[in-house]
């Protein structure tokens, strides 16, 4: 899995706190960005994060380019509907020379169930090739490709959105692959607003598990906002 951070909003906490606080300024937006002082960020951040006033966070947005995963995983992250996505098309990229795929870890550490999985792919890549020999179309021919193929995706997601994805995806309990994915984004993200994200993750990380029965258990220290 490669996770890059291709671009986002300049100077993230001022440009939410320069939001937040034109709603109570007599000057415009664009003189609060360059005058604010950076203890009023500081305190207007607060504001909006123990308030819950979170609107104001959408005005800024990140956008990660992935690669090296697996459409197992892309079927759950467009799930997430507040958000941008463009995928690599299995109608229009050709496979003709085969296909990546991934395979996951209690596949691979296990050799009779790594033998069944390694079968499979290269049936599916057979069947594939011999479907575009025939003139099948690509997005036709596609159908016998497996949730394993490896697949690209572009992702766009505002501030607001992207707390919600790392509550989500950041938890012990969601799906291996696309939790990697969430924690490798947060890894990205907090040096570039680290008080917003300071206590991004998983419901325990700032408060109680919201799993219930099916909570993991996990000791995380509660993180404090001063």
């Amino acid at each position: 899995m490669q996770v890059e951070l291709l671009y986002h909003t300049p100077d993230v906490e001022r440009a939410v706190a320069t939001a937040a606080r034109l709603c109570y300024a007599p000057i415009g937006a664009s003189e609060l960005m360059e005058t604010m002082p950076d203890e009023r960020v500081r305190s207007v951040l607060s504001t909006i994060m123990k308030g819950g006033h979170y609107s104001t966070l959408e005005h800024a947005s990140y956008t990660f380019a992935v690669d090296g995963v697996s459409r197992a995983l892309t079927h759950q992250l467009v799930r997430h509907r507040i958000a941008s996505f463009n995928q690599q098309s299995q109608r229009y990229v050709k496979f003709d020379n085969g296909f990546e795929y991934v395979e996951p870890r209690t596949i691979s550490e296990n050799d009779q169930a790594h033998e069944i999985f390694q079968k499979c792919m290269t049936d599916c890549e057979r069947a594939y090739q011999k479907l575009r020999e025939l003139e099948i179309p690509k997005e036709d021919a596609r159908f016998v490709l497996p949730n394993a193929a490896e697949t690209k995706i572009v992702i766009t997601m505002n501030v607001r959105e992207l707390l919600h994805f790392f509550e989500l995806r950041c938890c012990n309990r969601a799906q291996w692959e696309i939790r990697e994915l969430a924690h490798r984004m947060l890894e990205l993200v907090k040096p570039t607003a680290p008080y917003i994200f300071m206590d991004a993750g998983a419901p325990c990380v700032h408060g109680s598990c919201t799993e219930g029965k099916m909570s993991c258990n996990n000791p995380y220290p509660k993180v404090v906002r001063d």
